[in-house]
């Protein structure tokens, strides 16, 4: 692949800002000859603030809409870029299909994007009416209308605690079941409403956020995927390879460190053992202690950006 910097394709409507862009660019390090896998491409913002400095990208996607927007985005860098269809949690076959190995550093931004919050067609927004949709993929068979629709109550309080940490999971979840049976949800607001009737507003929180983003998780399987990817991804970076995750709240941010903590510690030690023993998972060295957050400069630029935080770690030789 030739290294010279192309030209991008800039006459597309907006998309998506993404965040922490300099912060990505500072741990990544790209530059001409390495090689980075953006699993979650999006809009392709950050991919292409890395092929700007020469890296080459191998990216994924879920959502056909976005591939469709990134790849004619990104179109001038075709000699150094590749966009494929899939989960980021099911890279390991996606890149062994496409003769890829060896990364020198490894990027997901976890969540949701603006397009998919502006876009009241989606269904992921309680501000804007739409279907109870919530899918990433559109071919994915589950929807948010299936879930409270045709789940039991125990299981619907159950994804509300486990996904989004909801402290009125069952006064949500027997609400969603004693309403639906006068009318199913067929659409965003009209949750959203019935929530706001049952958990009155407290604070600036609309009280329907929290079941939104559960339904959107589970949907999605947006926690398992997480875990998966980071069950592989550092036997995929070279040595000296960089891992970088962006997420966007405290669930996905505490799989995240627990993670890159395993992964970190040369020795594990427990109670009923004699001494500490050598860590047969100590492949990384982590760069963030804490997670990164967005700067006062990028907020006034991007509220959205506020809930972001970014952890990385490198690969150790």
């Amino acid at each position: 692949m030739s290294e010279e910097p192309s030209t991008p394709q800039r006459d597309l409507p907006f998309y998506h800002l993404p965040v922490l862009m300099q912060e990505v660019l500072d741990f990544l390090q790209p530059a001409p000859g390495k090689l980075i896998f953006d699993g979650t491409l999006g809009g392709g913002g950050h991919t292409e603030a890395l092929l700007q400095q020469g890296a080459r990208i191998v990216a994924m996607d879920q959502d056909d809409e976005a591939l469709a927007y990134a790849r004619e985005r990104l179109k001038g860098y075709a000699d150094r870029f590749c966009a494929l269809k899939g989960n980021f949690r099911d890279f390991p076959t996606v890149l062994t299909e496409a003769g890829v190995g060896g990364l020198d550093g490894m990027l997901i931004d976890i969540g949701v994007s603006s397009r998919h919050l502006d876009a009241a067609e989606r269904g992921f927004s309680f501000a804007k009416d739409g279907p109870l949709d919530m899918r990433m993929d559109n071919s994915a068979p589950l929807t948010a209308a299936d879930i409270v629709n045709t789940w039991a109550q125990e299981d619907i309080e159950r994804i509300l605690r486990e996904n989004a940490e909801e402290q009125n999971a069952r006064r949500i979840a027997r609400a969603i079941c004693q309403d639906r049976v006068k009318a199913p949800f067929t659409t965003t607001l009209q949750l959203a409403e019935m929530i706001g009737r049952v958990c009155p507003k407290h604070s600036k929180k609309n009280p329907a956020t929290l079941t939104f983003q559960a339904l959107r998780c589970e949907v999605n399987s947006e926690l398992p995927a997480l875990r998966e990817f980071l069950a592989a991804a550092p036997k995929w970076l070279k040595p000296g390879g960089r891992l970088v995750i962006i997420d966007f709240h405290s669930i996905e941010d505490r799989i995240v460190k627990q993670a890159f903590q395993n992964y970190a510690a040369p020795f594990i030690d427990r109670p009923e053992w004699p001494a500490p023993k050598t860590n047969p998972n100590h492949c990384l060295k982590l760069l963030t202690k804490k997670p990164v957050e967005a700067s006062e400069q990028e907020l006034e630029l991007n509220p959205r950006a506020r809930s972001a935080r970014l952890r990385a770690a490198e690969r150790l030789p």
